[in-house]
């Protein structure tokens, strides 16, 4: 009897995690307002919080809540039987979908936390790497661009726990996830306003120096990335449709949009890179005059280079972002397996498609004013960690003073 009372609260007290967590999307991640309608992009591993997010959204007056979910085995299935030329077929339902929320200026949830980090292992690469749905990844990227309030949250599950720890631990992956998200304080909307003052204060130190380029030097990496003249830096605090959210929980990061035409040298990750269901390990490509023009990798390579080739845009830099060695992420010890925790533990950059205001000015400028500035466009945006002890960031102004930014993951300014 008293092993039952024990399993009944153990039950109740991972309900009230469960639905703090959902809470903790909807109003600080999200900032849901009334009448707001919301979709949700999840697996099927992700239900229990889809539906906890539904019933704090619907408490917070949401109009309607939209879940679609996904099935990586579906998509395999695709892959291996589908005609060549259909892989990449966009149903044109999903992509009215997100116009649809667009122009209703909806707010969009996306769940992670990858129960088949590996789902299409073994699989054709180049097939692999055709399986992309464009025109929906298009209408999708669009909205996080002052269109929809967003967020992207993950859920642990026992496949994602398995990849990580071995085993499939969930409780162990709640507590890292809780400590990443600050839910483990005492009042976690209290401590994430204070967390983003502190990231905001750092991007407004990058934008008052101005900075021409940044140089990263480390095992296996040299590479210099040109900045804008009215480079803007962010955080994943952003104000859409006159709506302040925070786009990712966790965040660690400040970044900005590099221009897509100075990007010169090698660069090697340091953590895998997942890319359509597939690992890539050891990255290594290397740009000229801002395109990438060598790739190599000791595995999935050739899914690798498929997604580079996705569209012109894929080959060139859309992101830069510096991370300390003093995250909550980091400070776990753990590497995820994902790339919303991960980047948060590690500096980054992300080839494909650039935030606008990473650039002042660049949301007024027509698509060919933008590519003429170095503004990058695409259909993807692919993050892969590059951050290390080892890794050295300099920034360097147009005179040529240089400053160190970050030394053994320590921040220097």
């Amino acid at each position: 009897m008293v092993r039952a009372d024990y399993r009944l609260r153990s039950v109740a007290a991972d309900d009230e995690r469960l639905e703090a967590y959902a809470r903790l999307v909807v109003e600080v991640g999200l900032n849901l307002q009334p009448g707001q309608l919301l979709a949700i992009s999840a697996r099927l591993e992700h239900a229990p919080l889809a539906r906890a997010v539904a019933r704090a959204a619907y408490a917070a007056q949401a109009r309607y809540v939209d879940v679609l979910y996904a099935d990586p085995q579906v998509q395999r299935a695709l892959i291996e039987h589908a005609a060549d030329g259909d892989l990449g077929y966009s149903p044109p339902w999903l992509v009215s979908r997100f116009r649809s929320l667009g122009a209703e200026h909806g707010a969009l949830l996306k769940i992670t936390g990858d129960a088949e980090p590996e789902a299409f292992a073994g699989l054709d690469g180049g097939r692999v790497g055709r399986a992309r749905m464009h025109a929906v990844d298009e209408a999708s990227l669009a909205l996080t661009d002052g269109v929809s309030n967003w967020t992207i949250a993950g859920y642990p599950n026992e496949g994602w726990a398995r990849t990580i720890f071995g085993e499939p631990d969930v409780e162990r992956l709640w507590e890292a996830v809780a400590t990443c998200v600050r839910l483990d304080e005492p009042d976690p909307a209290a401590a994430w306003a204070a967390h983003i003052a502190t990231l905001e204060q750092r991007a407004a130190t990058l934008d008052e120096r101005r900075f021409d380029r940044l140089r990263y030097r480390g095992p296996g990496t040299d590479l210099t990335v040109g900045l804008h003249p009215e480079t803007h830096w962010l955080t994943a605090l952003d104000t859409s449709a006159g709506i302040r959210h925070i786009a990712n929980l966790p965040t660690e990061e400040v970044f900005t949009t590099p221009d897509a035409r100075r990007t010169e040298g090698t660069v090697r990750s340091t953590l895998p890179l997942y890319v359509q269901g597939t690992a890539v390990h050891d990255l290594v490509l290397r740009f000229e005059a801002g395109r990438v023009v060598q790739i190599g990798a000791s595995a999935g390579e050739d899914v690798i280079r498929a997604h580079i080739g996705t569209d012109d845009g894929a080959g060139r830099l859309g992101e830069v972002a510096l991370v300390d060695r003093h995250s909550r992420v980091g400070t776990t010890g753990l590497t995820f397996h994902e790339t919303l925790f991960d980047e948060n533990a590690s500096s980054h950059l992300a080839i494909g498609i650039s935030s606008l205001e990473g650039v002042v000015g660049a949301a007024a400028l027509s698509p060919e004013e933008r590519h003429a500035r170095g503004i990058n466009h695409s259909s993807i945006h692919t993050d892969f960690m590059i951050g290390s002890p080892e890794l050295e960031v300099d920034a360097v102004t147009a005179s040529g003073e240089t400053v160190p930014l970050l030394r053994r993951g320590d921040w220097q300014l």
